[in-house]
């Protein structure tokens, strides 16, 4: 019986790392230092208590992207098609943590619902007291073709960096972890199925606007424009049938220490019931919400 995956990760595309590293330090965030893949994409990470993370994704090398994608890199092909759809900055994909990435490949396979091949790779990693070492990672992809503008994979670690990563967890704007991620469709139980079995067997509970996908540890919304505009003040299309990643719900442990932050940095926030919204921005490729721990 196949495990249900935890959220491990979002990939957000940027158009330039520096840049989301600002934005990210303007809203509070610390931001690890650059790190570069070795087929042409390069990432500067949020990491969280809570064991979640950000992604920002800039292109350092186009040629390099380029070349792994017509070698078959569904990472670096998916990211590319994204950035001509959909533009620089954004929030392409959902990632879930796994200990047999072959075996989820096998099971997308099976499903119908694989990106194509699995990508193995491995790249220096600087740990948190200063030394070195190297990480290696094992992606199996899923997608489902009405979706051409988002994705799904599930990353097996081999030698990760230790779970406590120290002062690259801290974050002056109080957030400890991710509580939602929140995809947009005028269809959502069009991806019932896509979204379960990518998760490895995810619960799944309909509500009014839409549908939860139910991982161990954190939940996934799937909406519809009524429910966009209700809980973030979103406006999207009610046409659209795609699947598009729109916002991110964080936890803090005290929600007036993230409204101070924001302030102090001249960042445009609106409140909506319990939560603050932060609408995205050049470097911050969704809507950002941060909600109190109860």
């Amino acid at each position: 019986m196949v495990a249900i995956h935890p959220v491990d990760h979002l990939v957000l595309p940027t158009v330039n790392i520096g840049l989301a590293g600002e934005r990210l330090g303007k809203l509070g965030f610390t931001v690890a230092p650059d790190a570069r893949h070795p087929f042409g994409t390069e990432n500067a990470c949020v990491f969280f208590t809570d064991g979640t993370y950000l992604e920002p994704l800039a292109v350092a090398s186009r040629e390099e992207c380029e070349t792994a994608a017509h070698e078959g890199n569904v990472f670096t092909a998916r990211d590319q098609a994204f950035r001509f759809r959909v533009g620089e900055d954004g929030f392409s994909a959902v990632v879930f943590a796994t200990n047999d990435a072959k075996a989820d490949d096998a099971r997308f396979r099976q499903k119908a619902i694989s990106a194509g091949r699995m990508l193995q790779f491995a790249r220096p990693v600087r740990m948190p007291d200063g030394s070195e070492s190297t990480a290696g990672f094992s992606l199996a992809f899923a997608a489902d073709l009405r979706a051409p503008d988002f994705f799904a994979f599930c990353c097996e670690r081999t030698n990760p960096l230790p779970a406590d990563r120290g002062a690259l967890e801290r974050h002056v704007n109080g957030v400890v972890g991710i509580a939602e991620v929140v995809l947009s469709t005028s269809r959502p139980s069009a991806y019932r199925n896509f979204l379960g079995l990518a998760a490895g067997g995810a619960d799944i509970v309909d509500f009014s606007f839409g549908i939860n996908v139910k991982t161990p540890n954190v939940r996934i919304g799937v909406i519809n424009s009524r429910g966009m505009q209700a809980f973030f003040d979103l406006d999207v299309s009610g046409d659209d049938a795609g699947l598009h990643g729109k916002a991110i719900v964080f936890k803090t442990n005290d929600l007036s220490v993230t409204m101070s932050h924001l302030t102090a940095n001249g960042v445009t926030y609106t409140r909506k019931s319990n939560r603050i919204l932060v609408k995205a921005a050049p470097g911050q490729g969704a809507l950002f919400a941060f909600e109190e721990i109860s």
